[in-house]
């Protein structure tokens, strides 16, 4: 079974250890949207890296989008950059967390998903609400869909290292499932 997956979104949050004057990020910058009656953070969009952050006044920001943990990084750089135009800076290095990791990929395979949601432990499968299987991975972050055609979507990993090995435990289990028939 080969599997191709790449990573299609990296979620992280970023402390700044700064304030942030949201009203004047919003009056410089032209790539922001701030409506603080809606909510209480400002929209940050960076076009060229297709980075899109929250930033709250805190100077915590929630960065999305990024397609690698580097572009993440040029991203995090790139807004303090921005920052720095309106007078902001910090003598601090940014502390970066990821949350999450999504990628997606394909199994290469078919799969009778009525058939692996009751051979398979965590997993729910409801085709009346939700064409894919989900399956949670037992004592990890990890959750994934799996569809009758082979594509997955993998969810919850904190690092690329999580993606592969929760990949590389479902292969090994669903190699298992479908000998078994």
């Amino acid at each position: 079974m080969s599997v191709d997956v790449k990573i299609v979104n990296v979620v992280a949050s970023v402390t700044t250890f700064m304030d942030i004057p949201l009203d004047k990020l919003a009056a410089t910058l032209p790539n922001t949207e701030y409506n603080p009656e809606q909510f209480p953070a400002l929209v940050l969009r960076l076009k060229p890296l297709k980075v899109t952050a929250l930033v709250f006044s805190t100077g915590k920001l929630v960065c999305t989008g990024a397609k690698s943990e580097k572009i993440l990084k040029e991203g995090v750089k790139e807004i303090l950059a921005e920052f720095k135009k309106i007078g902001l800076s910090t003598n601090k290095k940014p502390e970066i967390k990821i949350q999450n990791m999504v990628a997606s990929g394909n199994l290469h395979m078919n799969f009778n998903l009525n058939t692996l949601a009751f051979k398979l432990d965590n997993a729910e499968y409801e085709p009346e609400r939700f064409p894919g299987l989900v399956y949670k991975v037992p004592n990890s972050h990890t959750s994934f869909l799996i569809f009758g055609t082979g594509k997955i979507v993998v969810t919850g990993a904190r690092s690329v290292e999580e993606v592969e090995t929760s990949v590389k435990e479902l292969t090994i289990k669903l190699k298992k499932i479908v000998k078994s028939k």
